[in-house]
């Protein structure tokens, strides 16, 4: 009989903290994400920019060594850089939400949702990227990022999906929850 007792609240116990863990989630994707196209060009400005500002220069330096003049030179072309970046994330938004779907079942947690939907923008743009930016970066249209895309892709997707999944996207969904947080409070 003790037993039983035990089972069963330790079964209410875990139908509540699912329930609560769900509504958590629900109050995620509501509290952190974009609700509308405003807040969307708003989500998109954050995130593009940091990623631009923080990846690009990266990915130079390896690619050219690490040095002020390497550093000065990215920011030459970074507007051009970013135009593609932004026209990118338009592109493959509604393809990296669908494959999101197919990934992830609806009922599994909002971090789960970002991380796969996080990877799969990653990975669309940045085998993109990994030849246009170089040709950006170039000032030239060759075919040396194309011979050489199966050595630089791995290392450009990495750093990518780092700074993404760790610092472009945190900030970009804090800012949000906090827009919505100011928002409702009014």
């Amino acid at each position: 009989m003790v037993q039983r007792k035990a089972h069963y609240k330790k079964c209410l116990c875990a139908f509540f903290c699912a329930k609560a863990k769900k509504e958590v989630s629900i109050l995620d994707f509501y509290m952190k994400l974009p609700r509308n196209k405003l807040e969307f060009a708003l989500f998109l400005l954050i995130l593009s920019i940091l990623s631009v500002n923080i990846i690009a220069p990266l990915i130079t330096c390896f690619e050219m060594g690490f040095s002020l003049e390497t550093w000065s030179r990215t920011f030459e072309v970074m507007p051009f850089i970013w135009v593609v970046v932004v026209a990118l994330v338009l592109i493959t938004h509604q393809p990296a939400s669908k494959v999101t779907n197919l990934l992830i079942g609806k009922e599994d947690s909002f971090n789960a949702h970002m991380i796969v939907n996080c990877l799969v923008n990653v990975v669309m743009m940045s085998i993109v990227l990994t030849i246009v930016a170089s040709w950006i970066g170039m000032r030239e249209v060759s075919w040396t990022p194309v011979e050489q895309f199966f050595y630089k892709w791995p290392r450009n997707f990495s750093i990518s999906f780092l700074i993404e999944l760790c610092i472009a996207q945190p900030i970009a969904r804090f800012i949000i929850y906090k827009k919505h947080v100011f928002e409702k409070e009014k």
